[in-house]
């Protein structure tokens, strides 16, 4: 929404909370107005946050504050963790899931550091995408905001600038040591990609918890007998499959502690049918807290859905994660800490016991909040249009003020 005179009332809370994080007002000016232009700017990209005000700067000191300006966004991204830690329904438990997942971000350009060609399977085709590993938290109470991520370069990129490769296991491994280096409690989670021997000995080597998607092509060992996995859940009987209902939904399950070879110690594997009569087994997950009880497993994998799926939809439909076209790979790094700024302060407001003053009614999503902000900021459009009518200014002078000439 063009013409914005003031930024939403929780940017201003913002600003008092990170403001000292900058050298100076310009600065401040900038991260009020980059983080306004992600909950409410039509195109999210620093031109387009840069075009939404009345009055600031040229687009190139925006760029300059994204890129090159020395401010330190880790410290940005601590302090934002560490006010999250004062809300009893955003704060770190044990009984919390910490997901693993990656999601690509497609760009325009070439240009920009660390892009690449990579196959989308949602869209069966190859993106010029960004492709990010991102480590969340979801909280006993539901709610849930991004941690930490690392951006994966093609083994091409880094022979070619000469620097060491990078996999997606070894960025995977120090998101984990990441987590347990800021002692954040609770059971890490991820889809079958990321079930590799090597991680699942990593997690439980650190003495954490992990539970994961488990393919159906795997290798175990059964009573010292190898099976595919999909051959042995075929001899499971029918009368072995107990039922179990969660939330309305009724699932079949099975549950056993196996070994995968090579790997060093016991996994428990739960095979879940959506029929007792089912053929083939629909998920199979594991664990290597071999005595937890079924419905602690469940609810550890279905957190891996509310803190990943959910986060990177909202994060590209509502907030701009994938819209930054900045060729640098500084200002990228910094767009998507602001991205998770943005996603955790929205986070905290949603489902609380009253609504917000500035919202006027009680917020449920991302998209919801930032509709209420477009509203607000459109509110004090009006207000400021009003008080200079009353003092006497004229149409023209409004608009050519407003940007709207």
């Amino acid at each position: 929404m063009p013409a914005i005179v003031d930024y939403p009332e929780l940017v201003h809370h913002l600003l008092a909370q990170y403001g000292d994080l900058f050298a100076n007002e310009p600065e401040r000016r900038h991260f009020a107005e980059y983080l306004t232009g992600l909950y409410v700017a039509e195109r999210k990209t620093v031109s387009g946050i840069n075009r939404e005000f009345a009055v600031t700067t040229d687009q190139s000191c925006f760029n300059r504050w994204l890129t090159e300006v020395e401010w330190d966004v880790e410290k940005l991204n601590e302090r934002r963790l560490d006010l999250l830690q004062r809300d009893s329904n955003t704060r770190w438990t044990a009984w919390g899931s910490i997901p693993l997942d990656n999601t690509l971000i497609d760009h325009d350009g070439k240009l920009i550091d660390d892009v690449g060609y990579f196959w989308n399977h949602a869209d069966k085709r190859h993106l010029i995408a960004h492709d990010y590993l991102i480590i969340n938290y979801v909280c006993s109470s539901g709610k849930h905001y991004p941690l930490e991520f690392r951006r994966f370069r093609k083994r091409e990129t880094c022979a070619a600038e000469g620097t060491p490769f990078a996999s997606h296991t070894d960025l995977s491994k120090e998101l984990i040591d990441w987590v347990i280096a800021h002692a954040i409690p609770g059971t890490f989670t991820f889809d079958s990609y990321f079930s590799s021997v090597e991680l699942l000995d990593h997690i439980h080597a650190n003495e954490r918890v992990y539970v994961g998607d488990i393919k159906l092509n795997r290798t175990i060992l059964v009573a010292g007998k190898e099976w595919k996995l999909s051959e042995w859940a075929k001899t499971i009987p029918l009368s072995a499959r107990h039922s179990i209902t969660i939330n309305g939904k009724t699932q079949y399950w099975f549950s056993k502690s196996v070994q995968l070879p090579k790997l060093k110690h016991p996994i428990r594997l739960v095979l879940l049918w959506r029929e007792r009569e089912a053929e083939q087994v629909s998920k199979v997950l594991g664990t290597n807290r071999t005595f937890w009880e079924l419905t602690r497993i469940l609810k550890a994998y279905r957190h891996r859905w509310t803190g990943t799926e959910t986060f990177h939809r909202d994060g590209k439909q509502h907030l701009g994660m994938g819209d930054c076209q900045l060729r640098k790979g500084m200002g990228q790094t910094r767009h998507m800490y602001l991205v998770f700024l943005a996603y955790s302060a929205v986070m905290s407001e949603l489902r609380q016991a009253r609504p917000q003053e500035w919202a006027q009614e009680m917020l449920t999503t991302v998209g919801q909040a930032c509709r209420s902000m477009s509203r607000e900021v459109l509110g004090k459009t009006i207000a400021w249009v009003v008080e200079r009518t009353e003092e006497g200014w004229s149409l023209p002078q409004i608009k050519a003020h407003l940007a709207l000439v």
